[in-house]
């Protein structure tokens, strides 16, 4: 996370951008998106209410590259997730099905999880990245996770741990049933507390029927 500078001026030669993306990602998880304003962004940073202005033509542009930072957090996240249950699995070779099927029960599960600690970065990317028209400027991102999710279902069709068939299917079917979990978690219908051991059941269920039987 971007340090907070102590006081107007005390940005060394552009690194005012990243300091207000800093600022106003930080400003996201307090009060929501509705509430990240220039004028705010300006004030915290300790910089006139113009100065945002000459980075970002507006407010939308603004989240948009807070977007682009919580997409790279939630990846980071993700590829922890992923490591940690790569690990698991290799310890545990030769166990059962639910060892074969780790990492991608990881990936969903890291999805919902991720989703219900930062509510206020899940609302942001939803209305930037699900939607009608996602955001040009997410696109490589997007495609990069997307292409790394792709990845891990290849590796497991191949190895046959999963079924033949398009990947790309599957991995679609994958972010379909997180994205509703996430959703139905966040609107209150499904309990918070016990969001986790719900959507390890949903997501076992879903593994049971793509996964290759032995």
């Amino acid at each position: 996370m971007t340090e907070r500078p102590s006081g107007r001026g005390s940005y060394h030669h552009g690194a005012l951008p990243e300091a207000l993306v800093g600022v106003a990602f930080e400003l996201l998880d307090e009060v929501g998106q509705e509430q990240v304003t220039m004028r705010e962004v300006a004030r915290r940073a300790g910089v006139s209410a113009g100065a945002p202005f000459r980075h970002f033509a507006d407010r939308r542009a603004l989240l948009t590259a807070v977007a682009d930072r919580v997409l790279a957090d939630f990846e980071a996240w993700q590829r922890a997730e992923v490591a940690a249950a790569t690990g698991a699995r290799e310890q545990g070779a030769g166990g059962g099905s639910g060892d074969r099927r780790a990492v991608l029960r990881a990936l969903g599960l890291g999805f919902v999880r991720y989703a219900v600690r930062h509510p206020h970065r899940f609302a942001l990317v939803r209305s930037r990245v699900f939607a009608p028209a996602p955001q040009p400027e997410l696109r490589e991102r997007l495609s990069g996770i997307d292409r790394a999710y792709t990845e891990v279902i290849v590796a497991d069709q191949a190895a046959g741990l999963l079924r033949p068939g398009d990947p790309e299917l599957v991995g679609f079917a994958g972010q379909a049933l997180v994205y509703g979990l996430a959703q139905m978690i966040l609107d209150g219908y499904l309990p918070a507390e016990k969001a986790e051991e719900v959507a390890a059941q949903v997501l076992d269920t879903f593994g049971r029927g793509i996964a290759n039987p032995r």
